[in-house]
């Protein structure tokens, strides 16, 4: 088949992987997380798959530490390297692939963070975007003198005007403001040069930045979260939308939801990127994509398996032997987020009930895919399901969350991307020189431009 509509894929890039055993498998280093070489290596595998971006989570913060029942000294993913530092490398070695970095509107300030992102877009040329985030972790605002995280409502508040900040100094500077005229000796023209002087509920900043508008004039914005106000403020500010959603359904519902919020705000719904993450177990045949999973599944501890239920709400069943079956009991409330965390646990623990799941079958459910959705399959059982949730208005793309890097990714690249090329999907070159070409998101002009004549 054939279509003008092509799906957008980004790759996540965890450390060794989203399995909790990824880093005990045979040929993985263990201290993958603080190597430029292992990153550098994902950002050559995306890149010549024709990828859109890498992904980069963030948290400061090593979570959960003070809980006994959640072993995190058997797990991978403590030890990281911040992503913005990191990113500006990984551009200086590649010439086409985005990045996506996540920073937090929580406990950063606008100015730096609007010139280090500015920065990284001049280096990259035009190949930087920001994952905005607000931060719900009590771990992460403790390390900033809070003992906990502000309500939702003030964390957007606080978010909007953050991001109004930024783009206003990233607009200090008009695109053609810089004359570097040697023999006249003027460097700029001093009317294409603007002071911000914001002065608001969270932020007083002057301007303006002392670097030039970034390539992409308005770098892209990637936002995640399923509660209302995430979404609403999705629907106002963001160009990509991170979705987490493990069913067909359910995704379909948060798409159209998502959708119908942005044309009630005058945008097109085109304008914003849904894209759900998707983590692939990816083999040549069925058996030898069950295969991988079972060889990273013997490796998982039942103590990690235990924390890795119990951070995503699911009761304490470490007293039973494993293959007991799953009892029917009571939720406990053991999270940052319950809300939407919460409500896929409970769709799990129905699943494990109506399936008659042990507990050793409960622990292969969630770390094949929670809540995101999980594949283990051939590349055209894989593409199958991509193709279904992308022409079914479940999705616009795909965040690829590979369960070990970076095997799991080089098997994404060259096993799916060809059956989805081979289907008209997805593009077999890149489309420009910039992530926001690239993602098919127009040109933001600056703030202090002139209005052309229609």
């Amino acid at each position: 088949m054939t279509t003008t509509r092509k799906m957008r894929l980004g790759l996540s890039v965890a450390n060794q992987g989203y399995h909790y055993a990824a880093w005990r498998l045979p040929g993985s280093p263990a201290d993958n997380g603080l190597s430029l070489e292992h990153h550098l290596d994902c950002a050559r595998i995306a890149e010549a798959g024709k990828l859109d971006f890498l992904f980069f989570a963030d948290q400061a913060a090593v979570r959960n530490t003070d809980d006994p029942r959640i072993r995190r000294d058997m797990e991978q993913g403590h030890l990281k390297l911040e992503p913005t530092l990191l990113c500006a490398a990984l551009a200086a070695a590649t010439e086409h692939v985005g990045f996506v970095m996540t920073a937090s509107t929580s406990y950063l300030e606008p100015y730096s963070l609007a010139r280090r992102l500015a920065s990284i877009d001049h280096i990259s040329n035009g190949r930087a975007a920001w994952n905005l985030v607000t931060s719900t972790s009590v771990d992460e605002a403790q390390n900033f003198g809070r003992q906990g995280p502000e309500s939702s409502q003030q964390r957007h508040e606080r978010a909007a005007e953050f991001l109004a900040v930024m783009r206003g100094l990233w607009d200090s500077w008009d695109d053609d403001a810089f004359l570097r005229d040697k023999a006249s000796g003027q460097y700029f023209d001093r009317s294409k040069f603007h002071f911000l002087e914001h002065d608001g509920a969270n932020f007083k900043v002057r301007g303006p930045l002392d670097t030039a508008r970034p390539p992409q004039g308005c770098l892209p914005v990637v936002t995640a979260g399923t509660s209302a106000n995430s979404q609403d403020f999705a629907a106002e500010h963001a160009d990509l939308l991170y979705s987490a959603q493990p069913t067909l359904p359910l995704a379909q519902e948060y798409y159209a939801a998502v959708k119908q919020r942005l044309a009630a705000r005058g945008r097109d719904p085109d304008s914003l990127r849904v894209m759900t993450g998707i983590m692939p177990v990816v083999g040549r045949t069925e058996e030898e994509a069950q295969q991988k999973f079972r060889q990273a599944q013997d490796l998982l501890d039942p103590r990690v398996a235990h924390g890795m239920l119990l951070i995503n709400h699911f009761p304490d069943l470490s007293h039973l032997p494993l293959d007991a079956p799953v009892p029917s009991v009571a939720m406990t409330g053991h999270h940052d987020t319950p809300g939407r965390d919460a409500s896929f646990t409970l769709t799990m623990m129905e699943r494990a009930q109506r399936e008659r799941m042990t507990v050793r079958e409960l622990f292969a459910a969630v770390s094949a895919g929670f809540w995101h959705l999980g594949v283990i399959g051939t590349p055209r059982s894989i593409a199958d399901t991509m193709e279904q949730w992308f022409t079914q208005g479940a999705a616009d793309g795909f965040i690829i969350q590979p369960p070990w890097l970076p095997d799991g990714g080089r098997d994404f690249v060259e096993l799916v991307v060809p059956e989805l090329q081979r289907r008209g999907l997805f593009r077999t070159e890149y489309e420009g020189l910039t992530l926001r070409e690239n993602l098919g998101l127009p040109w933001v002009p600056s703030r202090h431009a002139t209005p052309t004549a229609a």
